[in-house]
């Protein structure tokens, strides 16, 4: 293990044998890091914090800090990190709250640039993007392989569906369906993710799919329910089109159309 002479690392602290901590990081008494993460210069990671294998967590990150949340009164919650992940300067991950499950969990291979912040009891997948200065509000669900432009924000308790794209500045109030672009204030769609459809090798076959099912719910005269029983009926048995009705279906804050 390396670390800094200027580091602290509190007592009960788990750190493999092969982490790397730099000058002046603080690192509390709960928490537990994997082989191969390293830690930069000024860093705090606090709270009950889990991180998994080959992190790299820049300079100036809060990881594991108390929510911003006026309900909490110091319960035991926790923050789990996956693996591979990239944590830039000043990003902020955020413990849970009991009332939201206990636990904000965070997926593996993501990139957090700077000034990104992941509130109380999200959950983000695998492969996401969060640019510098997207910020989740708590309960927020983030699916695999979204894309957050910079200085986009998600309101509290929505959703962003699989390979969904946030363009820069967005503000999304309600949940975005997956494989859809989203964009402005108070956000409104702006068609299918085509280029992160095809970079994430989905067929020609599904991506027409995908576009077909995208304007018959959202461009075409039909209701939502006649077109989302529609398209049941013709597509339900593709599993990229399933996914899609099971998230607009399932629904609380509302579908951004």
């Amino acid at each position: 293990m390396s670390v800094h002479a200027t580091a602290i690392v509190a007592k009960g602290a788990q750190l493999h044998e092969t982490v790397e901590v730099g000058p002046y990081a603080i690192i509390g008494p709960e928490v537990k890091i994997g082989a191969g993460t390293t830690v930069g210069a000024h860093t705090v990671i606090e709270g009950d914090t889990t991180i998994g294998e080959r992190n790299r967590i820049f300079h100036l990150a809060s990881i594991g800090a108390p929510p911003q949340d006026l309900k909490f009164a110091g319960e035991k919650t926790k923050l789990v990190i996956g693996d591979e992940n990239q944590i830039r300067e000043f990003t902020t991950l955020h413990l849970g709250t009991a009332g939201g499950g206990g636990v904000t969990r965070i997926g593996s291979k993501n990139l957090f640039m700077a000034y990104s912040h992941v509130a109380h009891d999200c959950i983000v997948g695998n492969g996401c993007v969060l640019a510098n200065a997207a910020t989740l509000a708590g309960h927020v669900e983030v699916g695999d392989h979204c894309t957050l432009g910079g200085l986009s924000a998600v309101h509290q308790f929505s959703r962003i569906g699989k390979h969904a794209f946030l363009a820069g500045g967005t503000m999304a109030v309600m949940d975005v369906p997956p494989y859809c672009i989203a964009q402005g204030d108070r956000a409104e769609l702006a068609g299918p993710n085509a280029v992160g459809l095809k970079r994430h090798g989905y067929t020609d076959e599904q991506q027409i799919r995908i576009k077909d099912a995208y304007r018959v719910l959202f461009r075409s005269k039909m209701g939502l329910n006649e077109a989302l029983s529609q398209l049941q009926a013709e597509m339900g048995q593709h599993p990229e089109i399933a996914l899609l009705l099971e998230f607009i279906t399932n629904s609380k804050r509302g579908i951004t159309r």
